[in-house]
């Protein structure tokens, strides 16, 4: 980075706007005024979008306008933070944060779901209800094998979404001389982060152990949601929907029959979407997910639903790779991604062949750590045998005793969409000397305060 009175990059300035990007980026994200962020961004300028780096822990992907960019994440990439300036109180960006954001959310980086991977999932659903499931499991293993070798998003978390953010607001920070900027929390209250736990239900088995699961989750003081198959899998009595809302959980929709087809061709999509959204005001649910975690962003505005858990932050282990490098809640049009941020169960049991809790340990502490949401999808179907059943006990165990020593909110992810949707609409104005939140619901937020301190961000509740 480097500071000046003159033009910021030189021959780029011509490129470079205020505030329509960057600070419209960032502000949207920490909920915190824009004319307190002195943001220019660079308009995009027709290069073709490739890889770059922006600091030592932040991959981007999109046009840049002043390093080489790179086809691959694998490769060593330029870094843009070396391009970035500070002149006459403003810092500019060789980048449209906005898009180069976006693409990340909705994996424009992404070619996972072609050639020959594509090809290799449509043969396997063709000929899986003739499969055992020990050769479904091996053929899976095969499917994922190298998946070490996939270079970015970063395993077990990938953060770089919301590190692109971060990055402005520091800069943003350096070109005003601020020694904090104020910005609405991310969860109500103080808490530090946010916990969901999230069931899907494959099959009549894991139906029949709903009950029994709802009992555990219970124990540990867990109020879950329930993804339920509407079609072929299994019966959906309405004594089955109310036993689960009778006892405080949500139920949302699981695709339409878990076929893995759902978003084969957009056709094919709309036309299910159609029977969908029905069954979604059937069973009075607000959210959805789809099977095996397939999904297609710009086909999701054909969900009538408040939100959708289809997009995991690192998919490396899911039969469609890719990831949003996001562990934040963020609105794709108006359905607010609630992302998948840990791995599931069936990897642990059946891919890795674990029978421990570490990479949840592991995922949970920096997920936590960041301030994010924690998303935990588990199987009733396969927590019926009692060594998984005691595996994801010690799971529950854990996520409790982080959720007390750190004061994690533990929710459902109806009360997370009602919380986002809220964090939304409130504002951040000036009250003599201090700050105020502005807006229905502002007793449930906290002002926060972002400062620097070295390199890094520091967050306190405590006004400088």
């Amino acid at each position: 980075m480097t500071t000046s009175n003159s033009n910021p990059i030189g021959a780029q300035a011509g490129n470079l706007v205020a505030g329509s990007s960057a600070a419209e980026c960032v502000s949207r994200f920490f909920r915190t005024p824009e004319a307190l962020l002195p943001l220019l961004s660079t308009k995009s300028n027709g290069r073709k979008p490739g890889f770059f780096r922006f600091g030592s822990d932040a991959i981007a992907f999109g046009q840049c306008a002043s390093i080489p960019l790179s086809d691959s994440p694998g490769r060593r990439l330029a870094d843009a933070w070396e391009s970035v300036s500070v002149a006459n109180g403003m810092g500019a960006l060789p980048f449209d944060l906005n898009e180069v954001v976006s693409n990340l959310h909705m994996e424009e980086y992404s070619s996972a779901v072609r050639g020959w991977r594509k090809h290799m999932r449509d043969i396997y659903y063709a000929i899986r209800p003739k499969l055992t499931v020990g050769t479904r499991k091996y053929l899976q293993r095969m499917y994922l094998s190298g998946w070490r070798d996939v270079a970015f998003p970063h395993w077990p978390v990938d953060r770089s979404a919301d590190r692109l953010v971060e990055q402005a607001l520091a800069l943003a920070l350096k070109a005003s001389g601020a020694a904090a900027i104020p910005f609405i929390w991310f969860w109500p209250g103080e808490h530090s982060s946010c916990a969901i736990v999230t069931h899907d239900v494959e099959a009549t088995e894991g139906r029949n152990f709903t009950g029994t699961l709802i009992e555990l989750d219970a124990s540990f003081g867990v109020k879950a949601s329930y993804q339920v198959v509407p079609e072929l899998r299994y019966d959906v009595p309405s004594a089955y929907l109310d036993l689960i809302r009778d006892h405080g959980c949500e139920v949302n929709v699981h695709d339409l029959n878990h076929d893995g087809m759902l978003f084969s061709d957009r056709d094919t999509f709309l036309e299910r979407a159609k029977a969908i959204n029905r069954y979604g005001r059937s069973f009075q649910a607000r959210g959805f997910r789809s099977g095996a975690m397939y999904r297609n962003q710009k086909w999701f505005p054909a969900l009538e639903f408040e939100y959708d858990m289809s997009v995991p932050n690192v998919a490396h282990l899911e039969p469609q790779g890719g990831g949003c490098c996001s562990v934040m809640p963020y609105f794709i049009g108006d359905l607010l991604e609630l992302p998948l941020t840990t791995i599931q169960d069936y990897a642990v049991f059946h891919i890795f062949g674990e029978r421990n809790i570490d990479i949840w340990k592991e995922q949970i502490s920096e997920i936590q750590k960041n301030h994010g949401l924690i998303t935990i999808l588990s199987h009733p179907d396969y927590l019926i045998e009692g060594w998984a059943r005691e595996v994801y006990t010690r799971l529950l165990d854990h996520l409790a005793t982080e959720a007390s020593a750190k004061n994690i909110w533990m929710t459902t992810p109806g009360q997370v969409n009602d919380w986002w949707r809220l964090r939304s609409k409130l504002s951040i104005q000036p009250k003599g000397a201090e700050w105020e939140i502005v807006g229905e619901g502002n007793e449930r937020a906290r002002i926060a305060y972002a400062s620097l301190e070295g390199e890094s961000l520091r967050y306190s509740f405590d006004a400088p």
